[in-house]
């Protein structure tokens, strides 16, 4: 086993957190249960915040960054998990307050930890990653609530050209959905429609105020918008319909009224992937084994080197990223 590798590591400089490429050896990992050889980490927009130091993602330092990987256990304390196993560990709090996939090695508390599915390999389970494990989550809290059907209204897809709106329109149309996908770039509807979009909303016409209470039109929703957008489509949905809502790329902050929840009966499930249990965690890649295309998931994902991280978190927070970037891990 190498003596050291690579990691891009966030630390302090002059009060401010940078992240750089930096040499790790397993002594400096943290003392967790599970040693795992990662391959592939990939890149999502809370990674983008912390690489560029946009955001205080990392709540200590030196962190290394990835809020996901894919790997290979190489040693382990748990009997639940032996070397060899392929496994994939997405959120609970990596490049937050918890080394991340950055890193051809990383030390995990092994609860963390998801078997890989025999359909995905290593680079395919980050081109899923947290975005489309995400994805699932919210398919799955939609379904279960019983707000949409197949062959029924439309689903809206806001932020679509992103990973998690990209997987979302694969994975509801291939369930049976009718997909609506709102984007700004309308370059994008023609990838879009391969995935299986049938029909498009612009960005702006669900970034401007509106009523608190407008045409019906939506039985369901994935938002990873919110702010206005997240209103808009609240004020939107057709009676006992519901809005998943797991992001905040268009702000945090909610302007609406309460009237489409107490006069159409309108759901809003926040969908967590950070600290979500592991029965949720099976579930999601469980439907995603079911219903994800994996010629549609190579042809929205791209592969980069780590040394590419920096322009890349600046490209994905100026809304410039289209579809899954998989990180390939120096070995």
């Amino acid at each position: 086993m190498t003596n050291s590798f690579n990691a891009m590591v966030i630390e302090d400089v002059d009060g401010k957190p940078r992240a750089a490429l930096k040499a790790l050896t397993l002594e400096d990992l943290p003392d967790h249960d599970v040693l795992v050889e990662i391959s592939y980490s990939s890149l999502n927009y809370k990674d983008g915040l912390a690489i560029s130091g946009k955001g205080r993602i990392a709540r200590r330092l030196p962190m290394v960054g990835g809020i996901d990987l894919a790997g290979v256990v190489v040693e382990s304390r748990s009997d639940n998990w032996k070397p060899g196993d392929r496994v994939v560990v997405n959120g609970w709090g990596l490049s937050e307050t918890e080394w991340g996939g950055y890193s051809r090695f990383q030390r995990v508390k092994s609860e963390f930890l998801v078997r890989l599915p025999d359909a995905f390999s290593l680079e395919q389970a980050m081109a899923i990653g947290t975005a489309g494990y995400t994805a699932a989550l919210c398919v799955n809290a939609l379904e279960s609530w019983g707000a949409i059907k197949t062959n029924g209204r439309e689903v809206l897809v806001t932020g679509a050209a992103g990973g998690v709106g990209s997987v979302s329109v694969a994975v509801l149309s291939a369930r049976g959905y009718s997909v609506t996908a709102s984007t700004g770039r309308p370059e994008a509807h023609d990838y879009l429609a391969k995935l299986g979009a049938s029909a498009f909303v612009d960005r702006s016409e669900l970034a401007e105020k509106g009523g608190p209470l407008q045409k019906e039109r939506w039985a369901g929703v994935v938002d990873s918008v919110g702010s206005t957008t997240l209103a808009n489509v609240l004020a939107q949905t057709i009676y006992g319909g519901a809005v998943a809502a797991c992001g905040l790329a268009g702000g945090a902050d909610l302007p609406a009224t309460v009237l489409p929840h107490i006069l159409r009966s309108v759901a809003l499930i926040g969908v967590d992937s950070v600290m979500a249990p592991a029965s949720k965690r099976q579930a999601a890649w469980k439907t995603l084994e079911e219903s994800l295309d994996l010629q549609l998931l190579s042809e929205m994902t791209r592969v980069e080197p780590m040394d590419a991280l920096p322009q890349l978190a600046e490209d994905i927070l100026k809304g410039k990223t289209q579809g899954r970037v998989v990180i390939k891990i120096d070995q």
